[in-house]
């Protein structure tokens, strides 16, 4: 099980507190390098809360949040360099990021970890095209010497630019949205901007790509094609994925490792497989009082 023996993601002892509301209450987990890794949970159950932790969006209450770009997040070198006060360092398993120390910004562009949200957030009015040109906007600065090289094209900004604009076709290629690349993102249909949503984000390199519900108001076609992307992004990419979902046959299908959450705390993680048969599970989807009476309704019982 490769969250255990190659974990990329450390999550210890995460809380997280909004005044006197206790949104998530001493979550420990970890994400294994090449896993698909779903966080499922009831409505309410701080799924969301979590994935704002770990990119930057809110600054966890307690709890270290450890990422490995390269190689493993080991417990050993994930506590000596939380002793060290950085942020970031080389250690012996692995080229190890602090999350909870960094802002939001240097968690996608420097540590390699890049979302979707549960609303969708493409720039309506730009072309489809255009809206994964816009990702991959900090190597164009670096490219123009975040002067004006870029307009006047001097300097090495042209040939980034057509590296850009291939990597650009290139995903809308594997999406199957490349004779829509001159439309206006807002003109596509909801499933294909869904699509067009995680090739923006898998335009700045991610080694972690988190998704927010990416099934949600997809139908049963669309929820088979966006298991074949996430698969092929697992399999061909190289790129570990952790995603909260509601569709149960997406999570099934797709996940090597699931974590369920219920009022902020974990109550399972497991293989999809164990995960199914849980009895605390069962209880929480199902919001009945204790696992018992959980398993005598799902049995054709009381």
């Amino acid at each position: 099980m490769r969250w255990e023996s190659q974990p990329l993601l450390h999550v210890e002892h995460l809380t997280m507190r909004f005044g006197g509301i206790l949104a998530i209450d001493d979550l420990s987990f970890a994400a294994g390098r090449g896993d698909i890794t779903a966080l499922i949970g009831p409505n309410g159950a701080g799924k969301t809360t979590v994935f704002n932790c770990i990119t930057g969006f809110y600054k966890p209450t307690e709890g270290r949040i450890a990422f490995a770009r390269k190689g493993l997040a080991s417990s050993a070198d994930v506590a000596a360099l939380t002793t060290t006060g950085k942020r970031h360092a080389h250690m012996p398993s692995g080229d190890i990021y602090l999350l909870e120390r960094m802002p939001d910004f240097e968690i996608s562009a420097k540590a390699g970890v890049a979302r979707t949200f549960q609303n969708i957030r493409l720039f309506q009015g730009m072309t489809v095209l255009e809206n994964l040109i816009v990702a991959q906007h900090n190597p164009l600065m670096q490219a123009s010497g975040w002067t004006v090289l870029g307009l006047l094209g001097i300097g090495p900004y042209n040939k980034r630019e057509r590296e850009a604009v291939d990597k650009a076709k290139f995903w809308l290629d594997k999406i199957n949205l490349l004779d829509r690349a001159d439309d206006a993102a807002g003109e596509l249909p909801y499933g294909d901007q869904r699509r067009l949503e995680i090739a923006r984000a898998m335009c700045t390199d991610p080694v972690l790509l988190c998704l927010d519900e990416p099934a949600a108001g997809l139908n049963p076609r669309e929820s088979a094609d966006l298991n074949q992307l996430l698969r092929n992004l697992r399999d061909e990419h190289n790129t570990s994925v952790l995603l909260i979902e509601h569709d149960m046959s997406v999570v099934m299908q797709i996940s090597d490792h699931v974590v369920v959450l219920d009022y902020g705390t974990k109550i399972a993680d497991g293989t999809p497989e164990a995960i199914r048969n849980d009895p605390k599970v069962i209880a929480a989807y199902l919001g009945v009082a204790d696992e018992e009476e959980a398993q005598a309704i799902v049995g054709g019982g009381a």
